[in-house]
């Protein structure tokens, strides 16, 4: 990214708080939403495909745009670039907060995913700016990601208090402080730098990335209700066929590509994109799920509901810091085999849980798949950037980020599929989800076994420290 020279009226510690702010709200609402899905439901008077659609709306663009987002940031200036973004996702979420239809607020959620896209990027951008030392920005950007990682582990406790006190709609009204509070210190005392406006944009190859993606989320979502044969189906799969062969020929032979196709001669890049994907299939689509299970089968109440995933979400900070110790010591391999077979055997161990089962019995494989996968990101970022080369982390890690982001699209298209149609459904459903979950993961740890070297051998000297964590959000 182009270089931001502070001016004197710049403050690096309220920069850094902006964009933790930023950061806070995005990665909250990737979680926090799940605990209140149930009330959603008796409120909009919708089904689990109108559920599976308010998570995918977000995710679905957030991922799509990830890629593109830096560039535009580039072009255009990483401060405008944040506060615009900001200021749409905070208007967004008004909009969710006083949405009276499920259309309005999947639309809304739309528009929060735009947002989140513009935010993420520009906010590494504006911390590089506002701390030009190395030092200081690795301390920094610690701070940023770990906060980030604060407001994944709160965000299912959180949203599970505010809905049971204040009804659904105040998850979405908790960000309009936060953000106007964030647009201000941006826009007071972030710096203000230069920009790139011969920077290129690929817009043909983002309209058939979103193309792709969307039909292949709309393909799956439908399924549950609709059947695997219904037109509306088959055509979101045909669409994300041609859409995809497009996408790869547009980037092959593109004069800018969002995503280079030459990042995946290296097997360790492709192979952890894959594990990316693997993993946040995983998890987000079994949070989904497991959070239809608390409330619909076990009566849980929100809150209750945000407690139970606590051992899911409480211990990702300190496994992150075990992670990145086993990374230094003994390379990327053992944290990312180890921690995906971990998770693989605490989803496993679930498939046989029913609405009697105590939750005593299911804490423990809850913890287990919370670990496992908080072990294996930071590993699997670090195996990415090692054998990226050095002009090209940026691309490199929003490659891994947008694979991740994706899987999570997919794993609650399918993991929902399976659910939708009724209590009876539901519990089957997941069973069969949850095989596949651990599977999947297996499937991961094998590849990260084969592919991944045992040492960490970067291919620089010095990988920027944000683009490290980059790969972390979310």
């Amino acid at each position: 990214m182009s270089y931001l020279k502070p001016n004197q009226s710049t403050s690096p510690r309220l920069t850094l708080i902006a964009t933790s702010l930023g950061l806070v709200l995005v990665t909250l609402d990737v979680t926090v939403v799940n605990v209140a899905l149930e009330r959603i439901q008796a409120s909009l008077s919708t089904n689990v495909t109108g559920l599976q659609w308010i998570i995918n709306a977000y995710t679905l663009v957030f991922a799509s745009l990830l890629l593109t987002a830096g560039a535009i940031g580039d072009r255009f200036g990483a401060k405008r670039i944040f506060v615009i973004g900001f200021a749409l996702f905070t208007i967004a979420s008004l909009a969710c907060g006083m949405a009276g239809t499920i259309s309005t607020l999947i639309a809304g959620r739309v528009v929060q995913g735009v947002g989140a896209a513009l935010c993420v990027p520009a906010s590494l951008a504006l911390l590089s700016a506002s701390f030009p030392e190395a030092a200081s920005r690795a301390r920094a950007v610690s701070i940023w990601a770990g906060v980030g990682g604060l407001a994944l582990a709160a965000g299912p406790v959180v949203g599970g208090i505010m809905v049971d006190r204040l009804g659904w709609p105040s998850i979405f009204f908790l960000n309009l402080p936060l953000g106007l509070l964030g647009i201000w210190l941006t826009l007071s005392y972030a710096p203000s730098g230069s920009k790139t406006p011969n920077r290129g944009l690929d817009l043909a190859g983002q309209v058939l990335a979103i193309l792709a993606l969307g039909g292949l989320t709309l393909g799956f979502v439908e399924a549950g209700s609709l059947g695997w044969t219904h037109p509306l189906v088959l055509s979101g799969f045909t669409c994300f066929l041609v859409a995809g062969a497009l996408f790869l020929l547009a980037e092959a032979h593109g004069a800018d590509p969002m995503l280079p196709l030459s990042l995946f001669r290296s097997s360790v890049v492709s192979a952890s994109c894959v594990v990316g994907l693997l993993t946040n299939f995983a998890y987000y689509g079994l949070m989904f799920v497991l959070s239809l299970f608390f409330q619909a089968t076990k009566g849980y109440s929100p809150l209750m509901t945000g407690l139970a995933f606590l051992p899911m979400t409480a211990l990702v900070t300190v496994a992150n810091l075990i992670s990145g110790l086993l990374t230094a010591r003994f390379g990327p391999r053992l944290p990312m085999v180890m921690g995906q077979a971990l998770a693989a055997c605490g989803y496993l161990a679930l498939a046989g849980i029913d609405g009697r089962t105590p939750y005593s019995v299911i804490v423990g494989p809850l913890l287990a798949a919370g670990i496992g996968v908080a072990l294996t990101v930071p590993a699997m970022t670090a195996a990415v950037l090692a054998n990226a080369d050095r002009q090209r982390t940026g691309i490199t890690s929003g490659a891994l980020n947008a694979s991740r982001q994706t899987g999570g699209v997919i794993g609650v298209g399918v993991f929902g599929s399976l659910v939708a149609g009724g209590a009876e459904k539901l519990l089957a459903g997941m069973h069969v989800a949850l095989i596949l979950a651990g599977l999947a993961l297996g499937i991961g740890a094998i590849i990260s076994f084969v592919s991944i070297k045992v040492r960490l051998i970067t291919k620089s000297n010095s990988l920027p420290v944000e683009m490290i964590t980059k790969g972390e959000t979310n």
